[in-house]
């Protein structure tokens, strides 16, 4: 039943250490629901009960939050392989901090928590490495976060796209990359107006720091973007 979705479980961190016949068996046990989703369709709803630790098999989803003034910010973008809802699945709060939404059609699993910590009743293999992943995770994952509220501490646009930039070229390992947000997608993320990030990215592109053709930005003076950043 699982086996379809060996590549993209194989890439959870939950399951590092697992090997695939274990994978199977334990994935009976925690007996995870599955479901799909249409493009801009919502996976979670903050404030909604919460039903479970959310794994991507397939597609990509946005996870967003609204400010006090109701504007959406984008924290994260998840593909194949990538967890949510891991903060919130062992705290006394049961319900969605943050919503989902399907970037594309996806396929979502949504395992229970009580499962990852409860006792095995089939004595699987590599079950007790399933709580040591977890807490990784949950560390891994509030490292993340403070990098979200650098972002937010940024008085300048000009430095958080500068540094949005170097760490898309850091994650890539080349000066030409693919953007992972549509140009919306990385305002929001940014915390900043689309014209305003949308006026920064031509005056950088004038200025021969960047060139860029849709979604393919070409990192062109590496140390002057460096110098931007606050």
């Amino acid at each position: 039943m699982y086996s379809r979705w060996s590549r993209p479980l194989s890439r959870c961190w939950l399951f590092t250490g697992v090997d695939a016949a274990d994978l199977n068996v334990m994935l009976q046990c925690l007996n995870p629901a599955l479901k799909e989703y249409k493009k801009e369709e919502c996976v979670t709803v903050a404030g909604e009960e919460f039903s479970g630790v959310g794994v991507v098999l397939a597609g990509t989803v946005l996870v967003t939050k609204e400010n006090a003034a109701g504007r959406r910010v984008v924290l994260s973008v998840l593909g194949e392989g990538d967890l949510f809802g891991e903060m919130v699945a062992f705290s006394q709060v049961q319900n969605w901090p943050a919503t989902v939404i399907a970037q594309q059609a996806c396929t979502v699993m949504f395992i229970p928590p009580e499962k990852i910590i409860g006792n095995c009743r089939q004595q699987c293999v590599g079950h007790r490495l399933l709580i040591h992943n977890m807490l990784r995770i949950v560390s891994d994952k509030a490292l993340r976060l403070n990098k979200q509220v650098a972002y937010l501490a940024m008085k300048s646009i000009r430095g958080k796209v500068a540094t949005f930039l170097l760490e898309e070229y850091k994650r890539a390992g080349t000066a030409t990359f693919m953007l992972p947000l549509k140009r919306h997608e990385m305002a929001d993320f940014l915390n900043v107006a689309r014209p305003s990030l949308s006026r920064e990215l031509g005056r950088m592109k004038a200025e021969g720091l960047i060139d860029y053709h849709r979604a393919t930005v070409k990192i062109l003076n590496l140390e002057k973007l460096k110098q931007m950043v606050e």
